[in-house]
């Protein structure tokens, strides 16, 4: 009997393990650059989430619209997930006429706006100026508690690239390290400052993940943000907090 227990505890830690779903953003920022098409500044690209299956998660990003049928890679994934060019939640537009830097963020969730389970994913950018396959990149990272940081080697079309899991609640946050953190007053009607030792940055997230302004102070001021609840993600020198905040 003890046995049986022992197992049935060890295959719901396992289980808990496995479906674990953190909440968090995934902030990915990049620069583009032509590929030589005729087109060429103007351009389509699309940035999206697989998961480590190859499947279909989200779109982040997509600018394309009548010529979105060369952004070829795109197309399969999302045909494949009975999508075609799915949009839900992703900043979308028509063909770009310049090469810029873009940015764009992932709360977690898939099209149907349910958390994902934690893991490997993968990151895909796909660019084109001519109507014909252009070029294409992958990029993996952990979602999962702990914050993850990439800046990948430049690729064909794609160059400075920034990839940013911040997850907002984690259970493996260093307890002496969140205690040495506070933020008064909170709740607050406005202004709110952290107090603790040798903090470096500060960013401000919504409920969905999104970080919606920084700082480099340990002052914040929300007064012009929306009644509600908020995180701060504290980066110091001794490593990262997470904060809740009301704004009432």
């Amino acid at each position: 009997m003890k046995k049986v227990i022992f197992l049935s505890m060890i295959l719901i830690f396992v289980s808990s393990c496995i479906y674990a779903q953190t909440e968090g953003t995934l902030t990915v920022t990049v620069s583009t650059s032509e590929t030589g098409g005729n087109y060429a500044p103007r351009n389509i690209v699309a940035i999206w989430i697989e998961d480590d299956q190859g499947d279909f998660v989200k779109t982040l990003l997509a600018y394309a619209q009548t010529r979105r049928t060369h952004l070829n890679t795109w197309q399969a994934s999302t045909t494949a997930a009975g999508s075609p060019y799915n949009t839900t939640d992703a900043i979308s537009g028509a063909t770009r006429t310049s090469h810029s830097t873009r940015s764009c963020t992932w709360n977690g969730t898939d099209v149907e706006g349910l958390l994902v389970a934690d893991g490997t994913y993968r990151v895909r950018m796909e660019l084109t100026d001519k109507n014909n396959t252009g070029n294409f990149s992958t990029f993996t990272f952990t979602k999962g508690p702990e914050p993850e940081s990439q800046t990948p080697a430049n690729v064909p079309s794609f160059s400075s690239i920034l990839i940013d899991w911040v997850p907002i609640m984690t259970s493996v946050q260093d307890e002496s390290l969140e205690k040495s953190y506070q933020v008064f007053p909170n709740p607050t009607t406005g202004m709110i400052r952290v107090y603790g030792e040798k903090v470096t940055k500060v960013d401000v997230m919504n409920l969905t993940g999104k970080i919606i302004f920084s700082s480099k102070t340990a002052d914040i001021d929300l007064s012009r943000e929306a009644d509600g609840i908020y995180f701060l993600k504290i980066v110091t020198e001794k490593g990262v907090v997470t904060k809740k905040v009301f704004k009432k």
